[in-house]
Formats: C-alpha cells, sequence, structure tokens
C-alpha cells in the first residue's frame, strides 16, 4: 500500500522484511549488542565506497575528505544515533535498501526457519541481518541521508515502527552521508551509556579503519557531561596490515563478521604478506557455513580490494575463480594504481598473478586442514565441497591440487555422510586393480542400489557414489588420479582386468555364444530402443541393465540435461542381461509373450538406472498380462 502527502509517502515494507523483523525481534534478542557492530559496519562500507566513487570524480567529497563515523547517545530522549559522511543514499535507493531484501535464496531462508528460535538465530545470522538489526533494540528507526553529489535540498528521511509500512520525505540536509538514529524500547536503558557503547564497539569494530568518534565526558555535579570535543574509540587502522604475531584470535573473527558481514565465526583464515615482483598482503577467510546465493554464480564475491590501504572495490570477482566463490576476506596490493578500474583489472597481469596467490593460498589452507583437521575439513566440504569440484574443469593449473581435496560416497561406507578421498581409494585397491571405479546417479541411494555395482559387491572392490549434479562434470575433466584411470561402471565394456581369472573369462566367453541367438532376437524385438544387446558378467542378482557405449553420453548425465532444459547427444544405451537369473533363462524358451518380456526386462532396467518410461500404462499391462498368463501355467 502507498499513501502520500505533499511532502511525505507512506511505503509497505516487502512481505520478506516484515516476517524478518518479526524474526529478529524475537530469536536475536539475547545477541542485541549485534545492532551497533552491523550498523558501524554499513557506516564503514559507505566511506569505503564514496573514497571509491571520489577516485573517479572528486568533487563527490565536496570539499572533504576525512571519512569518520560519530556514536552518540541521549539520555533524555532515550535515542542512540550512528551517523558517517560516506556516500549516502538518494531517495530510490532509500527504498530499495530499507524496505526491501533484493537477496538472492530468500524464499529458500525462509522455508529453512522452524519457529526455534535458537535455530533461527543461528540461520538469520548466516542470511545477514544488517539494517534491520535496529529494530532488535529499537522500536523506531529514523534515517536522514544524502547522496554524495547531490544538492542540499535532496536529502531524504525514512523513519519506522518496524511494522508493516514505512514514511519517506525529502529534506533539506547540508552534508551528505547518513545518520541512523534509533528510539530505544523500554527496557533498553542500559544502553545509553558512554562505557557500555564503547565497550561494545571495541568488542566488535576495533579493527574498522575509519575512526569511531564519541564525545568526550567528565564528571560534573556527580553525573557525566558530554563535552564537545569528540575522540577515537576503535585503532581504526587496517587489521590485515599489522604483523600476524600481534593480532589475536578474536581480533581474526571480529574482522570477519565486519568484511563477511556474516554473525558466526569463520572457520579458518589465512594471512600472509606477499613479496616479490608483485607485493601484496591477504587476508582470507573460508565461511563455517554456505550462503544461501553459493549456487548463483553471478553472485556477488567476497573480497575486497585495497591499495596502499585504500579501499578500490567491494566485489573483486578477478581476485578469486568462481570455484572458490565462498571465500571472503581483503587484498592489499602496493603496486596496483589507486584509480585502477573493473575494466583494468580484467586485464591485469599483476591482477592474475595476485589471483594465482591468492587460489594457492587458499587450496594450501584446504590441504593443510584436510590433513590435520579432518573434522573441520569434513564440515567444509559438507558447506562447500559441490562448488569446489567445479575447479576441476575450471583451474587445470590446479587440478591435481583440488582432486585431491574431493571426497565421495563410497561403497565402502554406509551412508553419504562418511565420505572419501581419492588417496584413501588408492591406498584400499584390491591386488592387481588398476582402475578407480565410479557409478554416477540422482541420489545416493539409487547409486548405492544400482544394479552395475553386483559383481564389484561380489569380488569386494569398491566403487565411489556419484550422485552430485557437478559430479558428471568431474568425471568428464579427471580422468585419472595418480596414474590411475576413473572408470564408470556404467559405461562400456566391463574389463576387470587382473581381478578375473582366466576360468571366469572362458566361462563368459562360453555364455556369450550359448545367448547369441537370445541377444540377437531381443535386439530385433527391441529394435530402434537398443544399440546393442549382449550378455553381461556384471549382474548377479538383477536380470539386465543399461549400459553407455564407451564415448556416448551416460544416462544419468542425459537426464540432468534433459531437466535442464538442454538438449543431450542422441544415443541408444546397449541392454545387458544376466545368463544366470531365471528370467532370462525362461525368455530363452518364450515364444507366445517374447516381445512383452523383452519389453518388460528393458523397462526394469530402465527404472533401475532412475530413467523415466515414456510409456508406463503399457509397462503396467505388460506386467498385469505376464502375472496373469504364469498365473495359468504360462498359457
Amino acid at each position: 500500500m502507498t499513501t502520500a502527502t505533499a511532502d511525505k509517502e507512506t511505503l509497505g515494507f516487502q512481505a520478506e522484511v516484515k516476517q524478518l523483523l518479526h524474526l529478529m525481534i524475537h530469536s536475536l534478542y539475547s545477541n542485541r549488542e549485534i545492532f551497533l557492530r552491523e550498523l558501524i559496519s554499513n557506516a564503514s562500507d559507505a566511506c569505503d565506497k564514496l573514497r571509491f566513487e571520489a577516485l573517479h570524480n572528486a568533487a563527490l567529497l565536496e570539499g572533504g575528505g576525512d571519512f569518520r563515523i560519530r556514536v552518540d547517545y541521549d539520555k533524555e530522549a532515550r535515542t542512540i544515533t550512528v551517523a558517517d559522511n560516506g556516500i549516502g543514499m538518494n531517495r530510490d535507493e532509500v527504498i530499495a535498501n530499507l524496505g526491501t531484501i533484493a537477496k538472492s535464496g530468500t524464499r529458500e531462508f525462509f522455508a529453512r526457519l522452524t519457529g526455534d528460535q535458537q535455530k533461527d538465530a543461528h540461520l538469520i545470522g548466516q542470511f545477514g541481518v544488517g539494517f534491520y538489526s535496529s529494530f532488535i533494540v529499537a522500536d523506531k528507526v529514523t534515517v536522514k541521508t544524502r547522496r554524495a553529489g547531490e544538492k542540499p535540498d535532496q536529502g531524504v528521511e525514512w523513519s519506522s515502527d518496524g511494522g508493516g509500512e514505512f514514511t519517506v520525505a525529502m529534506i533539506e540536509r547540508p552534508e551528505h552521508g547518513t545518520e541512523i538514529t534509533l528510539h530505544l524500547r523500554e527496557g533498553q536503558d542500559d544502553l545509553l551509556s558512554a562505557w557500555k557503547l564503547k565497550s561494545i564497539i571495541r568488542k566488535y569494530s576495533d579493527h574498522i579503519v575509519q575512526p569511531i568518534l564519541m564525545r568526550k565526558e567528565e564528571w560534573k555535579d556527580g553525573k557525566e557531561v558530554k563535552l564537545d570535543e569528540w575522540e577515537t574509540v576503535n585503532q581504526a587502522s587496517a587489521l590485515w596490515a599489522k604483523p600476524k604475531n600481534e593480532i589475536a584470535e578474536d581480533d581474526y573473527k571480529a574482522f570477519y563478521k565486519h568484511v563477511a558481514h556474516d554473525y558466526d565465526d569463520p572457520l579458518a583464515w589465512v594471512h600472509a604478506k606477499v613479496e616479490g615482483k608483485q607485493e601484496y598482503t591477504l587476508l582470507l577467510y573460508l565461511p563455517a557455513h554456505a550462503p544461501f546465493d553459493l549456487w548463483d554464480r553471478h553472485a556477488r564475491h567476497g573480497v575486497k580490494l585495497y591499495v596502499r590501504r585504500v579501499f578500490i572495490m567491494d566485489d573483486a570477482e578477478q581476485l578469486m575463480p568462481l570455484y572458490l566463490r565462498f571465500v571472503r576476506g581483503v587484498v592489499d596490493s602496493a603496486d596496483l594504481p589507486l584509480n585502477v578500474s573493473r575494466e583494468i583489472l580484467q586485464e591485469s597481469k599483476d591482477i592474475e598473478t595476485i589471483r594465482k596467490g591468492c587460489t594457492a593460498k587458499v587450496l594450501g589452507l584446504l590441504a593443510d586442514m584436510a590433513e590435520n583437521d579432518k573434522e573441520k575439513y569434513a564440515k567444509f566440504w559438507n558447506e562447500f565441497g559441490r562448488v569446489l569440484k567445479e575447479g576441476v574443469g575450471e583451474d587445470f593449473a590446479n587440478q591435481e591440487k583440488i582432486a585431491k581435496l574431493l571426497r565421495f560416497a563410497s561403497t565402502h561406507a554406509d551412508t553419504a555422510d562418511e565420505t572419501v578421498s581419492l588417496a584413501d581409494y588408492v591406498g584400499r585397491m584390491k591386488e592387481g586393480q588398476e582402475k578407480i571405479y565410479y557409478v554416477t546417479a540422482e541420489s545416493f541411494n539409487a547409486a548405492k542400489n544400482s544394479p552395475h555395482l553386483e559383481i564389484f559387491r561380489k569380488k569386494g572392490i569398491e566403487v565411489l557414489l556419484l550422485s552430485d549434479r557437478v559430479d558428471e562434470w568431474v568425471v568428464s575433466h579427471l580422468t585419472e588420479f595418480e596414474g590411475k584411470p576413473l572408470v564408470s561402471v556404467a559405461k562400456g565394456g566391463l574389463d576387470l582386468g587382473k581381478l578375473e581369472d582366466e576360468a571366469e573369462k572362458k566361462e563368459h566367453e562360453k555364455e556369450a555364444g550359448e545367448f547369441k541367438e537370445l541377444t540377437e532376437k531381443i535386439a530385433k524385438s527391441l529394435g530402434e530402443r537398443v544399440k546393442e544387446v549382449r550378455v553381461t558378467h556384471r549382474l548377479t542378482d538383477s536380470p539386465a541393465c543399461l549400459v553407455a557405449d564407451e564415448h556416448d553420453v551416460s544416462g544419468n548425465l542425459a537426464r540432468i540435461l534433459k531437466a535442464a532444459g538442454q538438449k543431450a547427444p542422441v544415443s541408444k544405451p546397449i541392454l545387458e542381461i544376466n545368463p544366470k537369473h531365471p528370467a532370462v533363462l525362461r525368455l530363452k524358451n518364450e515364444e507366445a509373450k517374447f516381445d512383452d518380456w523383452a519389453a518388460v526386462l528393458f523397462d526394469q532396467a530402465l527404472l533401475a538406472e532412475g530413467g523415466q518410461l515414456d510409456d508406463p500404462a503399457t509397462f503396467v499391462k505388460r506386467i498385469n498380462d505376464l502375472m496373469l498368463s504364469m498365473s495359468l501355467g504360462g498359457k
């Protein structure tokens, strides 16, 4: 709903904002101090953005370039104010930034909320509370702002009580930047204290590079009296520029929460100064939880670029490959020009050097974690493993390093959560085994119960169970590991090499001859549905299975492409029959309903590998007819 007067307009919040406000007020109350951290962090970002835009348009500074953040309080009015002289906002930006949540994954986020305060608080933290955290402690919030470069009469005032609506009005505002005033709820008066506010600032925002100012106070007539002087509360220095031995673990964690706008502590981080042809410092973090837009490859990335401690860019996607898009942190270059643009970054050899160095540091951090803290690495893999897999095909130079970091379910374990590395697999290979075997499917259970695994279970040969969609991409690019080829158990002719003795091979040849007439008859009956019909030794329990030819697209990949609306290369499957199965033996002597039996055999094999029938009704009718025929003694 929208209503307006001559100078004021009332608008309704986006539905998701209403829901988020309600949940935050009720679920994050015990963590109320974060409101100040979030507002100061936003103010810092606003100053950084103006500094960057002013590199190309100095007039935006309007005669000043001394960035600062001010925090003040008024006991009588029961308000807290956070003000900055950063980029500010115009009217459209105010409505967009304070009235809606334009964030990928919003729908999924709300679907995962349970109503449990503790769990919801955790999820809300992952989502990023930002400006709306103000309503944890305030029952009314007023924002006054003007975008740098706009005229004084183009200021904007935004106000809301956190209910369903907010008001927007144009105001006179001489200075650019943003001022947020919080009208505190009942029971929040302990925040109206210089000592309390300073302690929160030093706890959460000590690392902010802009000075955070508060009025000096002195005791007079038994009470605190504010002076006109302002003092800096935080250290106001770039954390990443300090020697590592001067930075406490809590400082690293606090800086991560600022740079990543995350509620939780990071999982791990790497801090290094690199010297050589390119001199730069990096401080990169691995989050503990995946963001909601992780699968959006066009979403914002998490690495900020600085040049000699001057903020340049909030979203420097050139600094990190896409498969590491979950990494957060900063890179500070000593050599790049201050007026560097995204276009220049795209072609810069210096940036390419920094990118390679950052990638190597992150992969090194992961390798160390995988080797020395397996429990922590398991957490990382659960959150980000599917994205890391993309690197196998995107980063050929680091493919070997990435391959060592991969984890897969396998027949060695009982559940999808128990994963193995390729090195683990190779270390357990049976004597005489020369290949790494895998099967792809749409789910863990489908992979685990695939009929293609029957001979492997019989012989005790481990098979990797690949059920992530990205796994088809992985195996199309990763063809071997430590000299051992990766081979699908559902493609081509099965050659177990030294894992089969000569007696078994001779028996297979004998069966192929004995059943040649039957395979030809089935092939003729099925016609265009199959490329070939042949006897198999993959199966021990099932009557038949479908196999893709060596160079054809697998059935699983074809289904993935179809589900994504893409056309898969046209290829026909190979039907392999088990010469020892009663259904196949019956078919060998069947005449009257041979075509029905052959069709059912093919359809069952298709269903067993996760495929869909073109004509389910006909399949059911055939099954019913054959069951009736058998009940009548085969007549």
